[in-house]
């Protein structure tokens, strides 16, 4: 793969220098035209920092959101970032399709949109359904509980064990199979998206919530009675790493957009983990309170 520099990255690609600055990232959200033809993206458009809705054009920063396909709203987040950039290197129109988590796949399959950049972890049976990029983003798991809760003090999966905690994740992710590594635990309840989750938490509905690092940080900028608990090395869940790979999916027998999509990333040298740190360190501190 392409080991360009950022420092190279940024004068080949101005646009993201600007998006990476937090200097408006001045990016021109193209509409679909005969000349210019779209990159259809699906995702929740609800999974922040990866993607959110939003109801102005734009984010704190100046960074340009892009308006969501049949609605008045916009999205933002990592994902949107990342769509944008490869978008405009592949010199396509961007086109954002909201869809709910638990179809996703069905739409993309339908011809709804032609690809998936929505957070999605590539696992061994995603990849019997779909066609997957490289990693645009990589991401360490946690555990979310309350913070002045019984399990303020874990410290790792151990500690769970035999406690009979109400365990809850996102339906349809690769964090279901880590439920069952909670021995004892009771999990019997998951949600159609995080946010859901975390409000489980908060209510004393759940006791903890299995979540990707990012999406807890995201959450605790509006939900200061949660903490986020990174559990001990050697005493965390297994199988999990899966879910650490952030890809793009496309259509199982679309390899040819998803060939195009990994050359889009080769030549903007998107496989530097400091850059994509650095970008989802920026569109955390951009989204809006409700999200």
């Amino acid at each position: 793969m392409n080991r360009r520099s950022f420092l190279k990255l940024g004068l080949a690609c101005p646009a993201l220098v600007s998006l990476m600055c937090g200097c408006g990232g001045q990016t021109d959200t193209e509409t679909t035209t005969e000349e210019t033809p779209a990159l259809r993206v699906g995702m929740e458009c609800a999974y922040a920092p990866f993607n959110w809705t939003q109801d102005e054009p734009t984010t704190p920063d100046g960074s340009k959101a892009v308006p969501i396909y049949g609605s008045d709203y916009y999205a933002y987040g990592y994902d949107v970032a990342v769509a944008q950039m490869l978008a405009d290197e592949l010199g396509m129109g961007l086109e954002i399709h909201k869809v709910e988590w638990s179809s996703i796949g069905i739409s993309m399959d339908s011809g709804d949109y032609d690809c998936i950049i929505a957070g999605m972890g590539r696992t061994a049976e995603r990849e019997m359904a779909y066609a997957f990029t490289d990693p645009y983003y990589y991401r360490d798991n946690c555990i979310v509980v309350k913070k002045d809760g019984a399990y303020a003090s874990v410290k790792g999966l151990s500690d769970l064990a035999g406690t009979g905690c109400k365990v809850t994740t996102q339906l349809g992710t690769g964090w279901i199979p880590l439920l069952e590594q909670v021995e004892g635990a009771d999990t019997g309840s998951n949600y159609e998206t995080t946010s859901e989750c975390f409000m489980a938490v908060s209510n004393g509905v759940a006791d903890v919530c299995i979540v990707d690092v990012p999406t807890a940080q995201s959450a605790l900028l509006t939900n200061d009675d949660l903490a986020i608990i990174t559990l001990s090395e050697g005493d965390t869940f297994s199988g999990d790493e899966e879910m650490v790979n952030v890809c793009i999916a496309t259509r199982k027998d679309d390899t040819e957009l998803r060939d195009s999509l990994q050359e889009a990333m080769d030549a903007l040298g998107w496989d530097d983990k400091d850059a994509m740190d650095e970008l989802m360190a920026r569109v955390i501190d951009q989204q809006p309170a409700a999200n």
